[in-house]
Order: C-alpha cells, then structure tokens, then sequence
C-alpha cells in the first residue's frame, strides 16, 4: 500500500458557453454607452448571453460532460459534485443534483457552494479536502452562473460587465505530487462588505411576494463598482500571496496566472501589485465577461485546450466576489 500522502490532481477541464454573443455594438443600441466607453473601462468587447430555454444547469451539464470525457471518467464514478453559482436554477434543490441526474452520477453527493465569483474555487478547496482526507476519490467541481438574468439592462453600470456560461474540473485524489497536482487551496471572507456587491432581492429578507421587490427592482444585481474595484484588488493580492508563502514561492516562479476575469484594470492592478508580467496573465475577458464562478474554471478549460499550459507550469488562480469572498489555488501542471 502506498504511505504517501493523498493529494488531489485535476484530470479534466470542460466549459460551455451560449450560442448567443452581445457585442459592445449591441449594448449600444439598449443603453447610452459605446464600445469606447465599454473597453476603455472594463476591457470587455463581448459577451455570452443564454438564450430562452438555457438555465445555469444547462451549461453545467455541458461543461461536466467534457471534463469527465478528457479525465476518462464514468459519471458513477464520481462520488462529490460541489458547484458554484450565484444563479441556480432554483432556491431549493441545488443546481449541483440537477447536474448529478443530468450526467448520471447516481453515487454522487452533490450541492451547491454560495460564494459569488469564488464559487469555484471555494468548491475546489472543498474537493481539495474531502479528497486529502480519504472521504472522496473522484469528484466533480463545477462554476456555472446565467447572470444575464439578474441584470438590470437599463443600469449602463453594470448590465456591460456579465455574462453566461460554465466550466469544470475533474479533482481525483492520487499520492505523491505527480502531474496537474493542486498544491494549495486559500479561501477567505469579508462580511463586512457584504452590501458593497449583492442581489436584494429573492431571498427572505426581500422575497419575491413583496410588492416592493418589484416595484424597487430588488431582484437585480445592485453594486458599487469603485469601492468594489479597491476591495477587489488588495483581497486578490492578499489571496495570491498567502498561496505563494504557503508554498515558499515568488511571483516570478509562477509560469502563468488566471485571475478572476471581471475587469481587465482590476487584472491589470492585481499582476502589477504581483510584478506578474503581462505574456504570464492570461486574460479572455473580452470575450466572454464577467462570468462569476464560471471565470475562472472557463479560463482553465480554455488555456489548457489551446496549449498555453505545458507540463510542469506552475500555476496560479484567484477570484474575488460578493460577500466579500476572495480565494486562490495553485497546481502544479
């Protein structure tokens, strides 16, 4: 029997996204706004949106398939499917036993992780743990969110930043090190914060019964973007320095970085702050938006599968959402 420690090695990577693209150009016939203004501010050029029909688990089901197709895993296999969203489909079940049934995991425990654009992260660190403790072998983590639908499209603040769509990885537990090891996960919260960036709408406080709830517009996405932007960018260097202390790492041994993609001058800052050179940020932003918990899993699927990650890099992810919720991880390619 091997004594070496049990660690967690990501075997497969999915994402799905919408047919259906909203350009900047779009935009511009909906709200007083321009490509320009959009860009200049956000980096954004387009973005997915879910056309009538779709629904968070749609894209999380697409994306699930695909990663378990490249980690060669049977859906029964799987016995943890944890999945982030801001979106689920409904209040109560959790999107994640949709997606459970959908893909036929039938021996997988499975539910929801509410922590914004963390969500992903915050579900890998859960993955990360089950697995180092022997209670999980073969798991399934899961960003998926339909933002589009919380967007209030009359607010030019907010309705050019989101966008739809899903990603996923497929978290095995293995001993040693080996190849695609997740070395660390780091997840911290701010609550303080919490009306900074949130939906007031929908839950118990505002429910969606109340008048006011939809005479006031409470069930769409309410957010100060210049606090937010301060807050994200110090939580994500703090994030990104407690894994590279905890690894006895320097930004410059890191071979490529995925921040949360939700504007590019918060990238931008967070890279600087980490003197991270800009060929080692890897940034789709302008495609695709601020995606929330889908961001980070959907840049993970879309590096590997173009071949910007080789064997042996190192890699760096981190995320920044509502709460305040901030995360990072880093693997060993």
């Amino acid at each position: 029997m091997d004594s070496t420690p049990l660690r967690s090695r990501i075997t497969g990577t999915g994402s799905a996204l919408p047919d259906k693209i909203l350009t900047n150009a779009d935009l511009e016939r909906m709200v007083d706004t321009n490509d320009e203004w959009i860009t200049s501010r956000t980096g954004i050029k387009q973005r997915r949106i879910a056309s009538e029909g779709e629904f968070t688990s749609t894209f999380a089901v697409l994306a699930a398939r695909r990663a378990l197709e490249m980690a060669n895993c049977s859906p029964e296999d799987v016995d943890l499917i944890v999945l982030g969203t801001a979106t689920p489909d409904f209040p109560f079940p959790s999107t994640a036993c949709i997606v459970q049934h959908e893909i036929g995991a039938r021996n997988a425990a499975a539910f929801d992780v509410s922590a914004a654009c963390s969500g992903f992260l915050y579900g890998l660190s859960i993955a990360d743990k089950y697995i180092r403790s022997g209670a999980a072998k073969k798991t399934l983590v899961i960003g998926a969110e339909v933002l589009s639908r919380i967007v209030d499209w009359s607010d030019r603040n907010t309705c050019i930043l989101f966008g739809d769509g899903a990603g996923a990885a497929v978290v095995e537990a293995a001993h040693g090190d080996g190849n695609n090891a997740l070395l660390s996960t780091h997840i911290f919260s701010n609550g303080s914060c919490w009306e900074l960036l949130y939906q007031p709408g929908c839950g118990s406080r505002n429910p969606a019964s109340n008048s006011q709830t939809l005479d006031e517009k409470l069930f769409y996405i309410k957010m100060e973007g210049n606090d937010v932007f301060k807050h994200a960018v110090r939580a994500m260097e703090d994030a990104c320095t407690a894994a590279l202390d905890a690894n006895h790492l320097a930004p410059n041994d890191i071979s490529l970085f995925i921040p949360h993609q939700a504007n590019r001058r918060i990238i931008d800052a967070v890279s600087k702050r980490l003197a991270m050179p800009t060929e080692k940020v890897f940034v789709n932003l302008h495609n695709y938006g601020n995606t929330s918990a889908a961001s980070v899993p959907i840049a993970l699927d879309e590096a590997y599968r173009s071949g910007v990650i080789k064997s042996d890099d190192l890699i760096m992810m981190a995320a920044f959402g509502g709460g305040f919720t901030y995360s990072s991880a880093l693997i060993r390619w």
